[in-house]
């Protein structure tokens, strides 16, 4: 797969929202039947750049062909050095490699931000997803059964985890006083 990765702007929603919404509307990749609207589009790539968190794409000559981001795993100041990611990939171009290498380069750039481990939540059903993902060094760590609930059927779950290349924390978690 030709083309090239790099930082998302606002401009980039559309079609990015094109992207997220068919997965919503197609797939159990994303466990909501809830589209996004520019509005909810807009305010949640706003919140990932207020968070100093990266949103990314990649483009060819027809146009974004996926993307990519990461935030906080969980809120509490002692999760701060792990992040969740979430990848997505236009139904044309799937099966060419790119997921691939929009995880290699949020991997990266996790790493690059001091982060210890990235997790990846996946529908236990999208064995590709699963396998591209063990194939980076993701380890599967939870299963978690039924938990969502989607095109009239129960969804599982599962967790894998990668820790990143080793970096010293820019930050402590402090105890409180």
């Amino acid at each position: 797969m030709t083309g090239v990765i790099s930082a998302a702007t606002r401009q980039d929603l559309p079609e990015i929202l094109t992207i997220y919404n068919e997965v919503i509307r197609n797939s159990t990749a994303v466990y909501t039947e809830v589209e996004l609207t520019a509005e909810r589009g807009a305010a949640w790539f706003d919140a990932k750049r207020a968070g100093g968190y990266p949103f990314i794409v990649a483009r060819d000559a027809s146009g974004i062909t996926g993307f990519g981001t990461f935030g906080e795993f969980r809120a509490p100041p002692c999760y701060q050095h792990s992040v969740e990611h979430s990848v997505h990939v236009r139904a044309d171009c799937r099966g060419l490699g790119l997921g691939r290498k929009l995880v290699i380069e949020l991997m990266s750039l996790a790493a690059a931000m001091h982060k210890h481990v990235m997790i990846a939540g996946i529908d236990a059903d999208n064995e590709v997803s699963i396998k591209l993902h063990e194939s980076l060094g993701f380890i599967n760590v939870a299963h978690f059964h039924e938990v969502g609930f989607k095109f009239g059927r129960w969804l599982d779950l599962v967790f894998l985890q990668c820790r990143l290349p080793a970096t010293k924390p820019l930050t402590t978690v402090k105890p409180p006083p």
